[in-house]
């Protein structure tokens, strides 16, 4: 079973072309699948493999999607297709019973965005006077000034950062390359990081890694999720990471952007993924007129 799900990982990276992260979440699911099949059968894990059919895939699902969101229960049921259909590569299946599965609707939620003032309060509860504090402190300003992905972010190279241009060549999605802006901010705290605090993160080490972590490695996001997560308990916002992308967004689009433009700086390969900001940016608006004109009535933009 080890075998076959290093086989299934190079696999989906190699010929389906999927991303490394991708690819590890499709390998975890797969890995629980084989332990779920493997315990509800008497047979071995192999002979299961070849026997199990639809039937067999839904009743794992319905289990999974009592404690997985509709998003995840999708990604479940792509992992299923894609594992399948690489047994029926292999010549251990001769169809795949997961072709016909359903897949989940996900429910319409908008993301949760910040304001201006909550952001900069954030921004600024980064220690400053301390190593680490101006790295996070660069790091955030950054992903809010250009809107970044965290695993842009997280793979981001020294050669990959053009100051006098104020742009980033970036490793998107299905490592699609594409280039990114940032503003005059997130430049002079990039700068003081490269100047005074990464030459003693990364020590004798040569790398080309942009943002360390302590130990002169490259940053992992569990490592920017957490540094991340500290600052908003500090501030009491509640929020995730990915709210300051969701947050940069939604201000542009407030400011007059063009869907179109977005689009192109958030890296989205349709404009129906960048539609979500607009009602993002309606809701915005009704909350506003039920807070500041409350006799009016309701808004019904």
């Amino acid at each position: 079973m080890r075998d076959l799900l290093s086989g299934f990982r190079t696999h989906l990276i190699a010929l389906e072309r999927r991303s490394v992260l991708t690819a590890e979440t499709y390998e975890g699911e797969i890995r629980g699948f084989l332990s779920w099949i493997t315990r509800i059968s008497a047979a071995f894990p192999e002979e299961a493999l070849r026997a199990a059919d639809t039937t067999v895939l839904t009743r794992y699902l319905e289990e999974r999607r009592k404690k997985i969101s509709p998003r995840s229960a999708a990604k479940a049921v792509s992992a299923l297709r894609s594992f399948f259909r690489y047994l029926a590569g292999l010549g251990l299946r001769e169809d795949n019973p997961a072709a016909v599965l359903e897949m989940p609707r996900r429910s319409f939620k908008l993301p949760a965005v910040l304001s201006r003032q909550k952001i900069e309060a954030l921004l600024e509860a980064a220690d400053a006077g301390k190593p680490l504090g101006i790295r996070n402190r660069a790091i955030f300003e950054l992903i809010y000034s250009a809107g970044l992905r965290v695993s842009e972010a997280v793979h981001l190279n020294l050669k990959d950062v053009f100051f006098n241009e104020r742009m980033l060549r970036l490793k998107g999605k299905g490592n699609k390359e594409r280039m990114a802006i940032f503003g005059d901010e997130a430049a002079l705290w990039l700068k003081r990081y490269l100047d005074t605090v990464r030459p003693r993160l990364a020590g004798p080490r040569q790398t080309g890694a942009f943002f360390l972590s302590r130990r002169g490695r490259r940053l992992s996001r569990k490592g920017m999720w957490k540094n991340y997560a500290l600052l908003a308990l500090l501030t009491g916002t509640s929020s995730k990471l990915h709210t300051l992308r969701h947050s940069f967004a939604t201000e542009l689009l407030a400011g007059g952007a063009d869907l179109r433009q977005v689009q192109e700086l958030l890296g989205h390969a349709s404009p129906a993924t960048t539609q979500i900001y607009t009602h993002v940016d309606v809701s915005l608006l009704r909350e506003s007129h039920r807070k500041y004109l409350p006799t009016l009535g309701v808004y019904h933009g």
